[in-house]
């Protein structure tokens, strides 16, 4: 066989064209990076698998220049309820509050969302898709990795699984890529993942469960009485049923003891659960598939320049709706950190803090998931009965109420001390390590803008009404102006000095009001009182807070973290 010859050389190669690699596609090319994407399947899968995101990834979306088109096919502000056999409102989740700048729960279609995210990637000519082309094997080195592909013809869900820590033999027709770093947005059954023999750990359930996705025949009206995201807590047949965007509906039935796939999935049983709930024959299957849900976390998401993500590092079950959204996450939790890398605004140990802040939160939600499934999937009738007391008794209690109905059992977008990419949090209820919340701000024309339009691509240090200049000096400025810093003054609302004469904004500095209060309010229940100043990474998360005077000293800190020469140690030098 002839030795296949590299026929391009990027900065990032990505294996896999599901959400998490279109995301990460869209934040590297924003940043200017040049990237393929292989994609084994000709056509995008047609059906949908994820039909849940939040605001945290809204935002990210919002960051990849791209949630204003996504969320015109998108139903916002969903209701989430979980009911009882007979109708009754067990509890309902309601989330008005927008503290990272978008409406918390929202439903899609997702072949229309995966679609938008591809059409999208025209805009940065340096990306290119690659479609029907399949990664075989990779060999990486000190500078880089060669990512080998051949054509395919589309999925063979069938096909044995990649053996685990063996690099499959060359194959004829090998093209190879050149990459600084390649990324596996490859699935559940990666083959990166599979070459670099790293394991999975956690569990598979037992019990299996009965995808139907339906839409509404054109000029019916048949589910209009459907309107929510409903968690049905049946002990005969736990039952979910979620609305979609036009006229796309989905339902999910738990198998009980003694029903098996091949009955599931025939035509007529379908029929026959589905009748429960709509005229079937206003309807259209678009499918139904049986299947068995993993809580999964690879053991390992970095291999020297080769990298895990989504379904590839964690697999999540579906019912707090997290699966595509961790993908997504980690999309931009690497994205920025791979820029820095190859533009020299960062050393390679940086790379590693991917690792060790996605996965105690993806497995966080993983977590999650396992409870509500337990809470949901109850068959036992006593259990049952002690789980709907429980929960009636927890809406009448104030702080157990709030804790339900405003969903603080979720995970916030926040690392485990120690683990991530800044100093160490002050305090318990610090900032560090923590997504800064993105309000409303207005300007001096009270024109409205997103925190996160105000901060850019790079660091941002945020002064809580103060200059957060004040204390730094030139050679501190000089080092942030690599790092494509931006600073900002902070005011509550209605907080702007006034009743004297000032001098104007000083060159460099953009002043804002808090609006909404969102970051106002955090940097207070934190403890922090005006003239502090926050270090933020370019990912939202705060790299540090510093009180008056103490800039300077978190500044060399951040250098000292990326690798690269304070302006202290050049002083030093000198």
């Amino acid at each position: 066989m002839n030795q296949p010859t590299t026929d391009q050389t990027v900065d990032v190669v990505i294996s896999g064209l599901g959400p998490t690699g279109l995301t990460l596609a869209h934040l590297l090319g924003k940043r200017g990076l040049s990237v393929v994407v292989l994609e084994r399947e000709p056509q995008f899968y047609g059906n949908a698998r994820a039909v849940y995101t939040d605001d945290e990834c809204l935002r990210i979306f919002q960051a990849a220049g791209i949630a204003e088109e996504l969320t015109k096919d998108m139903l916002l502000n969903a209701t989430f309820q979980w009911l009882l056999p007979d109708g009754e409102v067990l509890h309902q989740l309601i989330q008005t509050a927008r503290p990272y700048g978008w409406p918390a729960n929202n439903l899609f279609y997702q072949p229309l969302l995966e679609t938008t995210l591809a059409d999208g990637l025209a805009r940065y000519p340096q990306v290119s898709v690659r479609r029907g082309r399949e990664f075989t094997r990779f060999i990486q080195d000190a500078d880089g990795v060669s990512v080998m592909h051949i054509e395919s013809r589309g999925a063979q869900y069938s096909k044995q699984a990649p053996v685990l820590g063996q690099t499959p033999a060359p194959q004829e027709g090998e093209e190879v890529l050149r990459a600084r770093y390649f990324v596996a947005c490859d699935g559940g059954r990666s083959a990166v993942r599979a070459q670099l023999g790293i394991n999975m750990t956690g569990k598979s359930f037992p019990n299996p469960w009965i995808v139907v996705d339906i839409k509404q025949k054109d000029g019916e009206d048949c589910l209009r009485h459907l309107p929510y995201f409903s968690f049905i807590c049946d002990p005969e047949c736990p039952t979910v049923s979620c609305r979609q965007p036009y006229g796309h509906h989905r339902f999910e039935f738990m198998l009980m003891p003694g029903q098996t796939k091949e009955h599931m999935e025939k035509p007529e049983t379908v029929r026959a659960y589905l009748s429960k709930y709509v005229d079937v024959n206003k309807v259209e299957v678009l499918r139904s598939l049986v299947y068995t849900f993993n809580a999964l976390v690879a053991e390992k998401w970095r291999d020297g320049r080769v990298f895990l993500a989504g379904d590839a590092a964690h697999m999540t079950p579906q019912f707090v709706g997290q699966g595509m959204n961790a993908g997504v996450r980690d999309a931009y939790n690497l994205a920025w950190k791979l820029d820095a890398a190859l533009k020299g605004q960062a050393d390679d140990r940086l790379l590693d803090s991917y690792q060790s802040e996605r996965r105690p939160h993806a497995k966080a939600m993983i977590d999650l998931s396992i409870h509500m499934k337990n809470f949901v999937s109850t068959a036992n009738p006593l259990l049952s009965s002690l789980r709907n007391v429980a929960t009636r008794t927890a809406r009448r209690t104030p702080g157990l109420r709030e804790f339900l109905s405003e969903a603080k059992f979720k995970p916030r977008p926040r690392y485990e001390a120690g683990a991530y990419f800044g100093l160490p949090r002050q305090r318990r209820n610090g900032l560090e390590g923590e997504q800064l919340p993105q309000p409303t701000l207005a300007d001096r024309e009270c024109r409205p803008l997103l925190l996160d339009e105000a901060l850019g691509e790079g660091y941002a240090l945020i002064g809580f009404a103060v200059d957060p200049r004040q204390s730094l000096s030139a050679a501190d400025l000089q080092q942030l102006a690599q790092l494509n810093t931006r600073y900002l003054t902070l005011y509550p609302a209605g907080g702007r000095p006034q009743g004297k004469a000032a001098a104007s904004t000083p060159a460099g500095l953009s002043e804002w009001e808090d609006m909404s209060g969102e970051c106002i309010r955090r940097f207070r229940e934190a403890g922090y009182a005006e003239g502090t100043v926050a270090i933020v990474r370019p990912d939202r998360f705060v790299f540090a807070m510093a009180r008056p005077g103490n800039a300077p000293a978190a500044v060399q800190s951040l250098l000292e973290q990326l690798g690269l020469q304070t302006a202290t140690r050049q002083q030093e030098a000198s």
